[in-house]
């Protein structure tokens, strides 16, 4: 599991909140659920940085935000380290769906082009109810790609609810 969240400036403290609590009920099912995984963090702003469980969880940043970027390190790391002949790939992702407005469009291309493909299956979570540029290049994608799902979290008693439906097996009722 590759997981990437927003810590740009325009996640407020109640939307970092969110983003952990949903990062925190995944990080427990995938530890309880299966013998061997890895999971790796990634953190971003305008820059992406893999970081450990407790700077992902705990850290303070901020600053401006170029999604892309975290997208290129996750697809970096999944080819160097995860062949998929060995390994399933999974990738979540949790965002204000705040960004550089001409970022959207390659970040759709690149989820499109390098990350879908290696991956069994991606979950973007949006933080905020607005719906923002992000948003828009996601829901396209999600309409045409199966393996990628987007949800909306705005309050803490939606996170066990849609993490269930994004994580259902498959072909079972959420």
């Amino acid at each position: 599991m590759i997981a990437t969240v927003d810590v740009s400036g325009s996640m407020n403290e109640h939307m970092k909140d969110l983003a952990k609590r949903f990062y925190s009920l995944l990080y427990l099912f995938l530890n309880r659920r299966y013998e061997h995984v890895d999971v790796v963090f990634i953190r971003h702003t305008h820059e992406a940085s893999e970081v450990d469980e407790q700077t992902f969880f705990y850290s303070r940043e901020t600053g401006g935000t170029v999604v892309s970027s975290a997208l290129v390190l996750m697809d970096e790391i999944a080819r160097a380290r995860y062949p998929t002949s060995e390994w399933n790939i999974y990738g979540a992702q949790a965002s204000d769906g705040d960004n550089w407005h001409h970022d959207s469009g390659r970040c759709r291309e690149l989820l499109a082009e390098k990350i879908l493909p290696l991956c069994r299956y991606f979950a973007y979570v949006q933080v905020a109810d607005e719906e923002q540029n992000l948003w828009e290049e996601y829901s396209a994608l999600a309409a045409e790609n199966k393996v990628f799902a987007i949800r909306k979290v705005t309050e803490a008693n939606q996170i066990y609810p849609v993490f269930r439906d994004l994580f259902k097996k498959e072909g079972a009722a959420a």
